[in-house]
């Protein structure tokens, strides 16, 4: 039949007009997600009735399921999986809503996600569940993940462990923990840091004499600040910008105007990163006076741990006046730093039980080409 009945003409342009009203009421992605961390569980459900696909994306985090285990809230996650949300669907960080969860400690949206099809371990490099516990100090999560069969030695995409989490934020007892479960001390992430470099570049010393054995500690302790790196740390947004970030997204979610609120997150961050220059500053070691003129290393061919490194420093100055530096070729600067390097490369190479011949014998021709 090509052509409709009255009544079928009717019916279908009510149903168009029907159609084109509740598309025209679903949200848009920074209304979703306000709405999913104020917990209005009644006003996501009529979004879904009228057609939302459980899968929307919000304007941070991913879907509304992710969004609801971010923030602890069982009752809309739920809600999205009856209408259809897959637990195990990732972000675009490789996240999933399980170590979502998990970041903010929130253990009963974790176990409710796995009762519902989450994975606790995930093939391939991926941050974990447990990664993240770990990361945050939530200790009684992290025994429960382990307990329901969490992978202590899962790799995350830079090939980091739970435990190297551990070392690097001084998580004593969860290093015990993790220890206990059976993680291993020697892995290194793709960096070539393991848990022991990570505690020792973030001044955990008591924590890097727990995970290695004396001989590895005591190599450590006496190795240079610099041989473990930088030590980086991200610091966490003051109250008042979390309070700004809260009230724009809640003025862009009602439709109001927020620029007088980004303007004040602007002054805000620009202050907070004024305050942490100065503490920086404020921290930088006072320049030292007298620096050592020379250091003489001597090594034998042949003769395995004969070889000696000795400072020889001038007399220190009677006046204020600092003596001045030497001029030093750089190529010789190049070549000590190589020495320094190959003699705490030998350190350590021996202390995990293998060979060094090789780097004695670059050590070797090093020392050689100084006289």
């Amino acid at each position: 039949m090509r052509t409709l009945s009255r009544s079928g003409k009717a019916l279908f342009l009510g149903l168009c007009l029907f159609a084109g009203t509740a598309l025209a009421d679903l949200p848009d992605p920074v209304a979703f997600s306000w709405a999913i961390e104020r917990g209005d569980v009644k006003k996501v459900r009529q979004w879904l009735d009228e057609g939302l696909d459980p899968e929307f994306q919000g304007s941070q985090i991913g879907t509304g399921l992710m969004n609801a285990a971010w923030n602890g809230n069982i009752e809309l996650m739920e809600l999205f999986v009856a209408r259809g949300a897959n637990p195990r669907r990732s972000n675009h960080n490789g996240e999933q809503p399980l170590q979502l969860a998990a970041w903010n400690g929130h253990a009963e949206a974790v176990k409710w996600l796995l009762e519902h099809g989450a994975a606790i371990n995930r093939d391939g490099h991926y941050w974990g569940a447990l990664h993240y516990a770990v990361f945050n100090g939530h200790t009684e999560l992290a025994k429960y993940l382990i307990e329901r069969g969490a992978n202590v030695n899962a790799r995350s995409p830079n090939g980091s462990t739970p435990l190297m989490m551990a070392a690097r934020e001084g998580r004593e007892e969860l290093a015990k923990l993790l220890l206990e479960s059976g993680a291993d001390t020697k892995s290194k992430n793709d960096w070539g840091d393991n848990a022991l470099t990570l505690s020792m570049r973030y001044d955990h010393y008591r924590l890097g004499k727990m995970i290695s054995s004396p001989e590895e500690f005591e190599i450590a302790v006496k190795a240079p600040k610099e041989d473990f790196g930088v030590a980086t740390r991200s610091a966490s947004a003051p109250s008042e910008i979390e309070e700004l970030l809260r009230k724009i997204r809640e003025a862009e979610a009602a439709g109001q105007p927020s620029e007088d609120l980004r303007a004040q997150l602007k002054k805000a961050i620009d202050d907070f990163r004024g305050r942490a220059i100065a503490q920086r500053n404020a921290r930088r070691p006072a320049p030292i006076p007298f620096q050592s003129r020379s250091i003489v290393i001597t090594a034998k061919r042949g003769t395995p741990g004969a070889e000696r490194a000795e400072i020889v420093a001038s007399k220190r100055s009677t006046t204020t006046k600092p003596p001045v530096a030497e001029k030093t070729d750089k190529n010789v600067q190049a070549t000590r730093a190589r020495i320094a390097e190959l003699m705490r490369q030998i350190r350590l190479t021996e202390a995990e039980g293998r060979p060094a011949t090789e780097l004695r014998q670059q050590l070797y021709e090093a020392v050689e080409s100084q006289k």
